[in-house]
C-alpha cells in the first residue's frame, strides 16, 4: 500500500453499523481510523463489532477527545473536512499520502465555523437528485477515500 497511509476521522459518529463499515474500509486499505469527541454509542457495541466483522485487529484505530487534540499530534498534517455545502467536489482535490479525510456526525456534519476557517479545504460528493440530502457516512467515506487511493497509485498492484 502506501506509506504513509491515509487518515479517515470521524467526528462524534452516531451509528454504530456507519463506523464499523468504515472500520472494515480502513483494514482492507490499511488507512488508519480516527474517532474523535463524544460517540453515539460505546466501541463494545454489537452493532458495531458485527458491521467490522473480525476485521477490527486490522484496523489502526485511534481515540481523540476532540479534533483540536488530534490536529495538534499530527502539526504537519493536511487536512480535508467534508460537507454537502462545500464547492469543492471531491475529485477535484489533490491528495497526498498521509492525508487526513474529515467527516461529521451523521445527523450535523462539522461544525459550520470549522468549515468557514478552511473553504479551500472542504470537499463535497456531488450528486444530481436535489430530493437526496446527503449519502450514508460509510458510503462517503467510501467514496472520497477510493479517490484518494487512485491519485496516489495505491491500488494499481492491489
Amino acid at each position: 500500500m502506501i506509506d504513509p497511509p491515509f487518515h479517515i476521522v470521524l467526528v462524534e459518529p452516531e451509528i454504530p453499523p456507519n463506523t464499523g463499515n468504515i472500520a472494515r474500509l480502513c483494514a482492507g486499505t490499511q488507512t488508519h481510523l480516527h474517532l474523535v469527541g463524544k460517540l453515539g454509542f460505546s466501541l463494545d457495541d454489537r452493532y458495531l463489532k458485527r458491521a467490522g466483522l473480525d476485521y477490527w485487529p486490522h484496523v489502526p484505530l485511534h481515540r481523540w477527545d476532540s479534533l483540536e487534540q488530534l490536529e495538534q499530534a499530527y502539526p504537519e498534517g493536511r487536512w480535508w473536512y467534508t460537507s454537502k455545502t462545500a464547492h469543492l467536489v471531491h475529485s477535484q482535490a489533490t491528495f497526498h499520502p498521509g492525508d487526513f479525510i474529515v467527516f461529521g456526525k451523521e445527523t450535523k456534519g462539522l461544525p459550520k465555523e470549522l468549515l468557514e476557517r478552511h473553504p479551500q479545504r472542504c470537499l463535497r460528493i456531488p450528486m444530481s437528485c436535489d430530493a437526496v440530502r446527503s449519502l450514508n457516512l460509510s458510503t462517503s467515506a467510501g467514496i472520497v477515500l477510493y479517490e484518494a487511493l487512485r491519485q496516489v497509485g495505491a491500488l494499481e498492484n492491489a
